[in-house]
């Protein structure tokens, strides 16, 4: 019986890429108090990893693929939910910012006057 090898490349870079990524979530867990994310696939472009802190302060980074966005993680140590669902949504703390950005939107966006 003839059996393949697996030949996907790892590319030693991947590892580097994820570690530079899981400093930059843990210190945005440090500065709000712990965080917890989701990943989305975001296609050819890679992952987006949500971060939502204790304090309630969310940020983004993006990582160019799942596979570095889940290493990132959990070299991180957050807790990684699987959607991001009404739980996990109700932890974020949204500013005036966000909230004229939003009514913007559903009113037509900003005026161009």
């Amino acid at each position: 019986m003839l059996v393949m090898a697996d030949t996907q490349q790892v590319d030693p870079k991947d590892g580097q890429k994820a570690a530079r990524l899981a400093k930059r979530i843990g210190g945005f867990a440090k500065e709000h108090g712990g965080a917890e994310g989701q990943v989305a696939y975001l296609g050819q472009r890679g992952a987006r990893i949500v971060l939502v802190g204790e304090d309630g302060a969310w940020g983004d980074v993006f990582a160019p693929s799942m596979e570095i966005a889940r290493q990132a993680v959990e070299k991180a140590g957050i807790t990684v939910h699987e959607e991001f669902d009404g739980e996990f949504a109700a932890k974020v703390r949204t500013g005036p910012y966000e909230w004229s950005r939003m009514a913007g939107i559903q009113v037509g966006g900003p005026s161009n006057d």
